[in-house]
């Protein structure tokens, strides 16, 4: 009787693994399933939108500063709060500093060390 109790065990574990297996695929697929119809719903809204001529109006007049004829229009300058305008720069040093290398020699060096270079070859 044992022996059946363990050979009944040995077949259906892989079994109910792999119903659990499935069961986690099957919900994970629903969750996709779901944002892609939330992401649908709000594309159709978007689109219902431009469709309307007052929206695409008023996105051209805040987007691209389109006007219509006759009306007069007032861009204001330095309308940023205090705390986005980056603070006064410190003033540049009126001292002169001489480098401690040339910089063509290092330049030179440089590009013939590149060209020296061994390179890798990729066996394949």
């Amino acid at each position: 009787m044992l022996g059946l109790v363990v050979l009944a065990a040995f077949a259906l574990v892989p079994t109910l693994g792999t119903y659990l297996d499935q069961r986690q695929q099957i919900a994970a697929l629903q969750e996709s399933v779901r944002l892609s119809e939330e992401q649908v719903v709000a594309l159709e809204a978007e689109r219902d939108r431009w469709a309307d001529p007052a929206y695409i109006t008023s996105q051209a007049r805040e987007r691209l500063y389109y006007v219509q004829p006759g009306d007069v229009v007032y861009l204001v300058d330095d309308d940023l709060p205090q705390g986005v305008i980056p603070p006064e720069q410190a003033p540049v040093s009126e001292d002169v500093e001489e480098t401690t290398g040339d910089w063509m020699t290092q330049f030179v060096r440089s590009v013939a060390n590149a060209g020296l270079a061994r390179t890798v070859a990729v066996g394949g």
